[in-house]
């Protein structure tokens, strides 16, 4: 057998066999039981009549065609595997999924309402970014208020996904004042998230008046400032082991729609608009916000974000109310803040210190 095409077959069985012990079963075509074959035949693979050299040039040239040969295997073994197909309403081990469509002053807001399957007492709703949906990468952050207990509503803010309305100001507030209002008929506790626009609609809503029990905001500007070299340090920051660990949860197909679609969003937002983002971030005024906000306050921004760098996030903290608290995530950017376990876990748990065990007296 020629040592190229022993080295490429070689190269596969490496990469399914690290892919099996690191769990990225989006990466992987076999399964465990295979573990000893896969052994057997990388014995029977390697070359005898051949110099360490020879063999660490053909290994060199073999292993990106091999990589490609096993991304479209497991893509094809594993094409049903989507982490999305969580937030699909239906009923779950561990939740229930409900599509909701709520009432507007004008037309509706759609949205998805996960509840755990023991009910909750708490709830928080969840604003999304410029430029996403209700789904977006939301999975980890909805398992993470899961496991706290809290129920939560994703919603669709207007000019995105399914919501039929226009992006503008002010009538964009009216998301986060329905989004609250809804989910206060259903639960005694409140609280809501924003994440960048997201937070900044947020944080707008509750300085006007809006009653909720607890408030997050991530990585939200108090202005866009950004060009294309900030663009190409975010993309950068992709390859974080958090990241590369969505391979658990996702095929390689879905992650890589997936994370075409995180890049997208910051270069081209598919956005339905009367006003930009640009202006709509100035509109709602996070400095001002902040320096009116009297609900407990937990702000989560990223040290290696180039989109709300951290001379921003320190700006932010300067202007935050008295007990507000904040946490810097050291490796976390503007793209993958969300996708980040200890951050979420960490943003979940202050949210069921505020809703559920001040409640409770606990």
């Amino acid at each position: 057998m020629p040592l190229f095409f022993r080295a490429l077959l070689l190269a596969v069985i490496v990469y399914e066999v690290i892919s099996d012990i690191r769990g990225w079963h989006g990466l992987s075509w076999g399964h465990p039981t295979l573990r000893p074959l896969l052994a057997l035949a990388a014995l029977a693979l390697h070359p005898r009549n051949a110099s360490w050299r020879q063999r660490a040039s053909a290994l060199a040239l073999a292993a990106f065609p091999a990589l490609m040969i096993q991304a479209i295997a497991a893509s094809v073994r594993r094409r049903s595997l989507d982490s999305r197909a969580t937030l699909k309403p239906g009923l779950y081990d561990d939740c229930t999924v409900a599509r909701v469509d709520i009432p507007m002053p004008e037309a509706f807001m759609p949205g998805l309402y996960v509840v755990p399957r023991a009910g909750a007492q708490a709830a928080v709703a969840v604003l999304h970014g410029s430029g996403c949906d209700k789904t977006y990468f939301a999975w980890r952050l909805t398992n993470a208020l899961l496991r706290q207990r809290i129920a939560i509503l994703l919603v669709d803010l207007d000019g995105h996904g399914e919501n039929p309305r226009v992006q503008r100001y002010p009538q964009i507030l009216e998301c986060a004042v329905e989004a609250v209002c809804w989910l206060r008929d259903r639960h005694p506790r409140v609280g809501m998230l924003g994440i960048s626009l997201g937070g900044c609609i947020a944080a707008r809503a509750a300085a006007d008046g809006l009653a909720i029990d607890a408030l997050a905001i991530m990585e939200a500007p108090p202005v866009l400032h950004f060009d294309n070299h900030d663009r190409l340090k975010e993309a950068r920051t992709l390859l974080q082991p958090y990241v590369i660990d969505l391979l658990r949860e996702a095929s390689i197909a879905h992650l890589g729609s997936a994370v075409y679609r995180l890049v997208r969003a910051q270069r081209t937002p598919n956005i339905r608009a009367a006003i930009s983002t640009w202006d709509l971030i100035a509109a709602c005024d996070l400095r001002g916000s902040l320096s009116r906000l009297t609900t407990p306050l937990f702000l989560v921004y990223g040290e290696r974000d180039a989109i709300v760098k951290p001379a921003q996030a320190e700006e932010v903290w300067r202007i935050a109310p008295p007990g507000a608290t904040m946490l810097l995530v050291p490796d976390a950017s503007h793209l993958t803040l969300i996708l980040h376990p200890e951050a979420l876990r960490r943003t979940a748990a202050w949210m069921a210190r505020q809703l559920i065990e001040k409640s409770t007296g606990c």
